[in-house]
């Protein structure tokens, strides 16, 4: 099975291709379709190959949690059922079947909320320099992989497509969306990554990590003033795209752990040559970004199998 790394639906229009997913509009107006491709992506740049049934099964954990954490927040889906869609979305079902989610329009927040649990990744790259995390002083004597005594909320900057995500302190984030809204996405991931934590744990699998995604629409309040809107979340959740989750049995703090995301694979592109920073990318330009090699592919797809 080939990997589906680009989407051809001629009768809708393509409004933006991302990393991995591909958003067209419909003939609702107040909806968007999001695709989501088999493409991966490490340090912010898409390698030349992709993952076949990859999309499908980003939808498939997408859909779980967002009916799992819908008491929490509400979320932009409306369908993932092809039948329930419009017609001129319909028509490329066998293309789209298990891979695409109708959503609702939303004025996406310019910050991805990013909630730890565990010092790993680009945190602890920034505590062994500075014994900070996204600029937040914290205790000494932390080593890789321990868990922090509660979560941490660490925003990054939403960067456009081919930019790099810049880790910001809450201070510039505060200053970036509003306090009151900062204020209101930070204790809503917060609450999002525990209850998402506390389930994974009784799977036998620690969430380190993840990045949520928010956006505004109009309030559904019928006592609310036509300008007043509502917070939801949007675009995927916890995948092992957005998420590093690591087995739980043989979790031993003062290593890296195995993991069931991308970590293996950015340690193989650093391997391979490229640059590992604090949320950046390889170093040169895109001519030389690799592709998986068939053994890498075949470890991709055994570590996405994982399921809840």
């Amino acid at each position: 099975m080939s990997a589906v790394l680009q989407t051809t639906l001629p009768d809708l229009k393509l409004l933006s291709q991302g990393k991995v997913r591909d958003i067209y509009a419909t003939s609702d107006p107040s909806s968007l379709l999001f695709v989501a491709s088999d493409r991966i992506s490490a340090y912010d740049v898409i390698l030349n190959n992709g993952i076949p049934t990859k999309g499908r099964l980003l939808t498939t954990l997408s859909l779980f949690w967002f009916k799992k954490l819908a008491d929490i927040i509400p979320n932009h889906l409306i369908t993932t059922s092809i039948s329930e869609m419009p017609p001129d979305v319909q028509k490329y079902a066998s293309q789209l079947e298990g891979r695409t989610m109708l959503v609702k329009k939303a004025e996406i927040i310019p910050m991805e909320a990013i909630v730890r649990g565990y010092i790993t990744g680009s945190a602890w790259a920034e505590y062994r320099k500075t014994q900070t995390v996204h600029g937040i002083p914290m205790p000494p004597g932390l080593v890789e992989s321990q868990k922090f005594p509660e979560p941490i909320f660490t925003p990054s900057t939403k960067a456009i497509q081919g930019a790099h995500d810049e880790n910001i302190s809450p201070e510039q984030a505060a200053q970036l969306i509003g306090q009151d809204l900062y204020t209101k996405i930070s204790s809503t991931a917060i609450q999002l990554y525990k209850t998402a934590a506390r389930y994974a744990e009784s799977r036998g699998v620690i969430l380190a990590d993840t990045k949520f995604e928010f956006g505004l629409v109009p309030s559904s309040s019928s006592s609310s003033s036509n300008n007043q809107k509502d917070l939801i979340l949007v675009d995927e959740v916890l995948t092992p795209d957005s998420s590093r989750y690591w087995p739980l049995k043989g979790y031993e703090p003062g290593k890296s752990q195995p993991s069931f995301d991308k970590q293996y694979l950015r340690d193989w592109l650093v391997g391979s040559g490229f640059k590992k920073g604090l949320e950046s990318g390889p170093e040169g330009g895109e001519e030389r970004v690799p592709a998986l090699d068939d053994f890498s592919q075949s470890r991709e797809k055994a570590d996405h199998k994982f399921n809840f």
